[in-house]
């Protein structure tokens, strides 16, 4: 991992255009292809970044990183005017992410039994990939519409913005563009089904045990 810290004008174009004006910046450059630009403010969210695969050529005060994307080209230029620090890192193999077991047997119960995450799904795949990261189940819905469902114990801001950046790329395919969202958690936090609901994500509370067949679903009773 590359790791600058420079003073820079960053300017992206592709599926739009945007600039970042000369600032003190960091830019981290991962070996697959990654580029993040980053400031001292934000959060851990970048300011502007480019997934794999890209790439990326460096000049003299220049680094390009270019990306297809379809028929276009999405391209950002960093135009470096100081540089304050260059290091470059060996991060060696990094063991995968491990879920929380609650969120591992939610995937595994949901996959056997999609239809809890919503009405008539038939399971594709598990872990179906993208650029940025595996959606946990792909799916069918009843009208063979395609549903990506993003699967969490407790469902926050974090779990809705994740998704929604998996939808994004996914529906880049042309023959997926419509596909559907869906956040399936234990519990969903009110503000994040507030967010759901402004990105057209679907947001679905289910019980493992209920799920498992370990005990029947709560009914509800209506005077």
């Amino acid at each position: 991992m590359r790791l600058i810290v420079a003073r820079c004008e960053v300017n992206y174009t592709g599926r739009l255009s945007a600039r970042l004006p000369e600032a003190l910046r960091l830019l981290m450059i991962k070996s697959d292809g990654s580029v993040m630009v980053h400031a001292d403010t934000g959060g851990y969210k970048p300011q502007n970044w480019m997934t794999p695969p890209t790439v990326i050529e460096e000049s003299e005060a220049l680094l390009v990183v270019r990306k297809r994307a379809g028929a276009s080209e999405d391209r950002l230029e960093i135009r470096i005017d100081e540089v304050l620090s260059d290091v470059t890192h060996d991060m060696g193999d990094a063991a995968a992410l491990e879920k929380d077991g609650v969120e591992a047997d939610l995937q595994v119960a949901l996959a056997d039994a999609p239809r809890w995450c919503g009405e008539g799904f038939r399971l594709v795949r598990r872990e179906w990939p993208t650029d940025i990261g595996p959606v946990d189940l792909m799916c069918r819905d009843e009208d063979d519409g395609w549903a990506a469902v993003e699967i969490k114990r407790v469902g926050t801001i974090d779990a809705v913005e994740q998704l929604a950046r998996y939808l994004e790329r996914i529906r880049e395919d042309p023959a997926m563009a419509n596909c559907q969202g869906v956040l399936a958690a234990q519990s969903i936090k009110p503000q994040a089904r507030t967010l759901a609901e402004a990105r057209g994500i679907e947001c679905v509370e289910v019980d493992l045990a209920v799920v498992r067949g370990e005990r029947e679903p709560d009914l509800t009773l209506f005077a």
